[in-house]
């Protein structure tokens, strides 16, 4: 085994513990890990990400239903054209994207390049939100929520093709999302979009990737069985850490890797 492979397991444990103490967000690192220490090529890395995603996403989501933070009808109201979105993008769209997606003058812009930039672009948002304090929007209980279902379905197919381009979840999408359109408290919303992510990414990534390329199951049953035991790992260790300062200090440590990413396949290639 490599110097990087065991770089590589070392991150999925970490990825796993981050999981288990903040309770979200380290599965974004999924694609950079796959890619630059396991040198997995981009199809296949967005690809591996969903099932890693969705896997750990449903053992979060589980989690916060058993505390009774999860609504399930706007996980099925959100999630159904999520589901929509990652399965066309991943088996349509992916397998026809050309090796060179345009050129200009001596510059080619390859499908390498545009996939992970795209994922180092939103990788900026993303640390924003785990930077911002979440805060609850104000609810009336007397009044009936009545969802704004065109947005609704408009936003899940949106995040269900951006998750099927770069394979992480969309969490910072989700959640505001949910509260806005879906006027769900920000524990629910928080809860509720870890089920989405959880469906969308497993089923987009059995529906598109599962039955258009060769899938090495062995590495990635290992790699996603080594993130469970870091969430467990990390859950034990939330008794101790404070999750507020580990989280603000993982949003840095996206913004890194975002322009790590963007170093790596516009400056160095």
């Amino acid at each position: 085994m490599e110097v990087l492979e065991v770089f590589g397991y070392i991150s999925a444990l970490a990825i796993g513990v981050s999981l288990g103490i903040i309770g979200g967000g380290g599965s974004i690192l999924a694609v950079p890990v796959l890619a630059y220490l396991f040198s997995i090529d981009e199809k296949a890395a967005t690809a591996y990400s969903l099932f890693i995603v969705g896997a750990s996403a449903l053992v979060g989501g589980l989690k916060q239903h058993s505390k009774g933070f999860v609504d399930w009808r706007t996980a099925i109201v959100f999630g159904i054209p999520s589901i929509a979105g990652v399965s066309l993008v991943r088996y349509f769209v992916i397998p026809i994207l050309p090796e060179v997606l345009f050129s200009i003058g001596d510059f080619e812009l390859t499908r390498r390049m545009g996939m992970f930039g795209f994922f180092a672009l939103l990788m900026i948002p993303a640390a924003f939100s785990m930077l911002k304090p979440k805060k609850d929007v104000a609810i009336n209980k007397n009044t009936e929520v009545k969802y704004n279902y065109p947005l609704i379905l408009l936003e899940g197919l949106l995040v269900g093709a951006i998750t099927g381009l770069i394979g992480a979840g969309g969490g910072f999408l989700i959640i505001p999302a949910l509260v806005i359109l879906a006027k769900v408290k920000m524990k629910i919303a928080v809860g509720t979009s870890l089920i989405i992510i959880a469906f969308k990414s497993l089923l987009g990534f059995f529906l598109g990737d599962a039955l258009t390329m060769d899938i090495n199951w062995p590495f990635l049953m290992l790699f996603t069985g080594i993130s469970f035991i870091g969430i467990f790992i990390g859950s034990y260790l939330s008794n101790f850490i404070d999750g507020k300062k580990l989280k603000k200090a993982f949003g840095y440590f996206i913004f890194v890797m975002a322009f790590f990413i963007f170093y790596m396949e516009f400056i160095v290639k």
